[in-house]
């Protein structure tokens, strides 16, 4: 259980599998599968193979076969693995229901809605979802030939799907911003003094520079900013160091995005500029609040000053950072201090992985591959989480006094919409703003402790 010393809690990370709290190094190799268990006693048996290369939040640095293993659950997927009704039913609607059916509310429409997504993703037959990263391509091969192995005598589980989705050659996105800047200091997790490997390696942590975040908000099991327990599923085993996952596919248009920077600037500079106005950051990830007027890769790179910034303060009507900026609506941080909303309560754990070939720099036309983003987010609460971030602050500027303004980068937009980019004499304002991220497909997962993750592989039919 969550222990509580000098009322700070204790968190269980032996049991926590590691890619809640910690990020992978740079660079890395990786790729997603999705399961399908047509047998429970061969699904079981998957999951006691692959349970001992599942490296908790403890292991993290020193992971088995080195290389990352973490394993999902869709609802169907328990249901196919024989968990009792009785803990099936403790799951939260949204989770029960899986993210095709909430697509409306999450602005999956038109293009976006479920009817276009790429098979099998959004359907009842995805069960199991199991993420591999590696430090390189060796280390990758040779954990999916053990996985190989592992499922060649299983003849009721099928891989149905798989997404290779590693580090660009850039280390940033597909639309050239470096990623995974900000995330959230939660509290106990021991993240910022395990920021640096011993051998000086860095796995990626960026401290957030804001209030530490309550466990309960990103684990099941332990306090959250309202001082309570978010309800959890059944059993004991289950409802603890377990988490919710959004998983989604997103493809970026980049020939799309670098056009529309070319056609609303008059040179190369104000491209730059202006794309740093859309993210919030420049892509170097330097923050527009602490560097307005051109990039600064030193501050970038420095992990105590990259994040060390606020809005109400330094910036209360977006001359820096325009008001609807896409990392400004994600993390709107002390700017809504005046409102009754609690910006704790509403936080994104986020881990973010390129698919696809890059776009040739300067090419303006698009070449039909596909390329992207696989988004995942963590919490404990999908719809005051994960929900509210997409129908509150990405799709619905008025939070921020914007009306009917969206994220310019994952809003869906439908070339009717508008960005204001606040400024002396006189604002401007961008027409016609296209929707750059199209969402290929998704769902909802529950990523279990370590120890709920055995109790699901011991179930006896």
């Amino acid at each position: 259980m969550a222990q509580e010393t000098n009322h700070a809690q204790v968190l269980e990370l032996d049991d926590i599998q590691g890619t809640v709290l910690r990020q992978r190094p740079l660079p890395f190799a990786g790729a997603y599968f999705l399961l399908r268990i047509d047998d429970a006693a061969d699904g079981r048996r998957m999951l006691r193979r692959l349970m001992p290369h599942v490296a908790s939040a403890t292991r993290w640095w020193d992971p088995p076969a080195n290389a990352w293993l973490s394993v999902a659950l869709s609802y169907s997927g328990l249901r196919a693995l024989g968990v009792p009704q009785a803990s099936l039913d403790s799951f939260p609607d949204a989770f029960r229901e899986g993210m095709a059916a909430r697509a409306e509310r999450l602005g999956d429409t038109g293009e976006s809605s479920p009817e276009h997504w790429d098979a099998p993703l959004g359907s009842a037959e995805v069960h199991v979802a199991v993420s591999v990263f590696a430090p390189d391509d060796a280390g990758l091969e040779s954990l999916l030939e053990t996985a190989r192995e592992a499922l060649s005598d299983l003849p009721g589980v099928s891989v149905i799907y798989r997404l290779d989705a590693s580090a660009l050659p850039t280390k940033r996105t597909h639309l050239g911003f470096v990623d995974g800047i900000g995330e959230p200091d939660i509290e106990g997790a021991g993240v910022a003094s395990l920021a640096q490997r011993m051998d000086g390696g860095n796995y990626g942590y960026l401290p957030g520079f804001g209030p530490t975040i309550k466990a309960g908000e990103f684990l099941l099991g332990y306090t959250d900013e309202t001082g309570r327990l978010t309800p959890m599923p059944q059993p004991d085993t289950l409802s603890r160091n377990g988490t919710y996952v959004a998983f989604r596919k997103l493809h970026l248009r980049v020939a799309e995005f670098r056009r529309y920077l070319k056609d609303n600037s008059s040179s190369p500079e104000e491209e730059e500029l202006l794309a740093a106005k859309m993210v919030g950051r420049w892509r170097s990830g330097a923050p527009l609040v602490l560097t307005p007027d051109h990039d600064d890769p030193t501050l970038a790179t420095d992990p105590q000053r990259v994040n060390d910034f606020t809005y109400r303060e330094q910036d209360p009507v977006g001359l820096r950072c325009p008001l609807g900026s896409h990392i400004r609506r994600m993390n709107p941080r002390d700017a809504l201090a005046d409102s009754v909303v609690d910006v704790k309560l509403h936080r994104a754990l986020r881990r973010g992985t390129p698919y696809g070939p890059m776009l040739p720099e300067g090419q303006l036309e698009d070449d039909g591959a596909e390329r992207g983003i696989v988004f995942i987010f963590m919490g404990t609460d999908l719809v005051r989480q994960f929900e509210f971030l997409k129908s509150q602050w990405a799709n619905d500027g008025d939070f921020a006094g914007l009306g009917t303004e969206k994220d310019p980068i994952v809003g869906n937009n439908d070339e009717t919409g508008t960005f204001t980019v606040p400024r002396r004499p006189v604002r401007r304002r961008l027409q016609q703003l296209p929707r750059f991220s199209v969402t290929k497909g998704g769902e909802y997962l529950f990523l279990p402790g370590i120890r709920g993750l055995d109790w699901i592989a011991g179930l006896e039919g």
